[in-house]
């Protein structure tokens, strides 16, 4: 038997226009010991990212404003370089492959179509991470 899953120690920022999606997201990664910040816009996003510095972005796509296409080019163009390499995971209302390949085309490396499952959000999440550490 696999060992659980823990996000113990991760800073994760959510950008998602939508109270409850911030929410559901919010309580499950901090149930499973990660720090949330849960921000409504990209707007927002880009002005506490470079003081939060987290270690995992989760954003949706459909957003008023600014969507999360055009806000993950954004983040992978920052300076400092450090940006291009945060793991990002792109959380859609949209499932299908054409959405697929458009998020990770954009820059997120994984795309999870809502509703999630929150044991496997856990785990997308605690895997992503994994894989840029090692």
């Amino acid at each position: 038997m696999e060992p659980p899953l823990s996000l113990a120690g991760l800073n994760i920022l959510i950008v998602d226009d939508d109270d409850d999606s911030r929410f559901y997201i919010t309580t499950v990664l901090e149930a499973d010991g990660a720090t949330v910040t849960a921000v409504p816009s990209a707007a927002v996003a880009l002005k506490v990212l470079p003081e939060l510095q987290p270690d995992v972005l989760i954003c949706d796509i459909a957003m008023p404003g600014e969507d999360g296409y055009t806000f993950i080019r954004k983040i992978r163009a920052l300076k400092p370089d450090i940006w291009e390499k945060l793991p990002a995971i792109a959380l859609t209302a949209y499932g299908d492959s054409e959405y697929r390949s458009r998020a990770l085309e954009a820059g997120f490396q994984s795309h999870v179509a809502k509703p999630v499952d929150p044991g496997q959000l856990v785990a997308i999440v605690a895997n992503l991470v994994a894989s840029y550490k090692s």
